[in-house]
C-alpha cells in the first residue's frame, strides 16, 4: 500500500537565531534543496529540525513558512510532540490548518507516563485531525519504550498510520520487521532511524527511513537508500561504505551536532544549535570535512 511514509524522509534543521526565532528565508532554502534533490518526504521540526528548543509560535511560524516553500511538491510530514497533550493536539491541529500533510508524534515525557497514559495521549492526538499520524518511539530522548504488543494496540486507533522505530540492538532488523508486522493492521508502516543504519533496515525490508543526515546531505543519501530499497546489496555496500566515517561522527557526537557541522561547511545557513549544545570543535569538523568529501553529490 502506497504511503507517506515510505521511502527517504529527510529531516532538515530549523535555522533559528540565539533568541529562538526561526530564520523563514533559510529555512526555505534548506526545503527548496530537499525538494530538488527529489526526497520522498520532508520531515519538519524532527529531532534534527530542534522543535523541542523552539516555542510554539516559532514552531507554527516554521510550519507556515515550510508549507509555502515546499508549495505541495513534495509531503510534508510535520513533528508535533510535546510535553502535555493539549499543547500536542493543538500543534497537530495549527499543522493541519496551515496544511502539513501528515504528522510525527514523539510521546515527549518528564515523568515517565504509564501505557495508559500514552495511550490517551495518541487517541486525542488521533481524534483531532484527518492526517495520518506516525508513531516516533524514541525511548533514548522520551523516556517512553513503546512495546511490540503496545505498538499493536496503537495501531488500531485511527489516523495512526506508522511508527519511527530505533534500530534493534541486536541488529535484527529483518525479525523485529515480521514481529511488528504481525501485531499491526495490514497497511501500517514501519520505518527506523538513526543514520548509520539506513542500508540494513532498508535491505531488511523497512517501509521507509527518517533521516536526519539527508537533511544536509539528500543527494547522496537517496542514492544510498535507493540502493538498499531495490535490494542492490552490492551498490548499497559501496555507498555505505563510503558513508562510515560519516557514520563514525554521528556515533560519537550525535546526527544533530553533525548536521550543524555540516550545514556550516557546505555553508547552507542553519546557524549553531540551540544552547545549551555548542557547535563542534574545529578539529571534529575538519574530520567531517574530509569524511563527507568522498561522497557524491555533496553539494546537491
Amino acid at each position: 500500500m502506497n504511503s507517506i511514509f515510505q521511502g527517504l524522509s529527510a529531516f532538515p534543521l530549523t535555522p533559528a537565531g540565539p533568541d529562538g526565532r526561526v530564520d523563514v528565508a533559510a529555512l526555505g532554502a534548506l526545503l527548496e534543496r530537499l525538494v530538488d534533490a527529489g526526497v520522498d518526504s520532508i520531515g519538519l521540526l524532527g529531532s534534527t529540525g530542534i522543535y523541542a528548543y523552539l516555542e510554539p509560535a516559532e514552531r507554527r511560524r516554521a510550519v507556515a513558512a515550510a508549507v509555502e516553500a515546499v508549495a505541495g511538491r513534495t509531503p510534508l510530514i510535520v513533528g508535533v510532540g510535546a510535553l502535555r497533550t493539549d499543547w500536542t493536539v493543538e500543534l497537530a491541529r495549527d499543522a493541519e490548518r496551515q496544511g502539513a500533510d501528515a504528522l510525527l508524534v514523539a510521546p515527549v515525557s518528564y515523568t515517565p507516563p504509564t501505557e495508559d497514559e500514552v495511550f490517551a495521549h495518541y487517541e486525542a492526538v488521533a481524534g483531532a485531525t484527518a492526517l495520518p499520524v506516525c508513531l516516533y518511539n524514541n525511548p533514548a530522548t522520551t523516556h517512553v519504550q513503546l512495546s511490540r504488543p503496545f505498538l499493536g494496540r496503537l495501531s488500531g486507533l485511527a489516523s495512526l498510520a506508522a511508527v519511527k522505530m530505533p534500530a534493534p540492538k541486536d541488529g535484527g532488523f529483518r525479525e523485529e520487521l515480521e514481529a511488528l508486522r504481525a501485531v499491526a493492521p495490514p497497511g501500517f508502516a514501519v520505518g527506523y532511524s538513526g543514520d548509520p543504519a539506513t542500508v540494513p533496515a532498508l535491505l531488511a525490508g523497512a517501509d521507509g527511513f527518517f533521516s536526519g543526515i539527508a537533511g544536509v546531505l539528500p543527494v547522496p543519501m537517496l542514492a544510498l537508500a535507493r540502493a538498499a530499497r531495490a535490494g542492490d546489496t552490492e551498490t548499497a555496500a559501496r555507498l555505505n561504505s563510503a558513508f562510515e566515517p560519516l557514520w563514525g561522527f554521528c556515533r560519537t557526537h550525535g546526527a544533530l551536532r553533525v548536521a550543524y557541522a555540516i550545514s556550516r561547511l557546505l555553508g547552507l545557513g542553519a546557524g549553531e544549535p540551540p544552547r545549551p549544545l555548542l557547535p563542534l570543535a574545529a578539529e571534529v569538523q575538519d574530520g567531517i570535512a574530509g569524511a563527507i568529501g568522498q561522497l557524491p553529490g555533496v553539494r546537491g
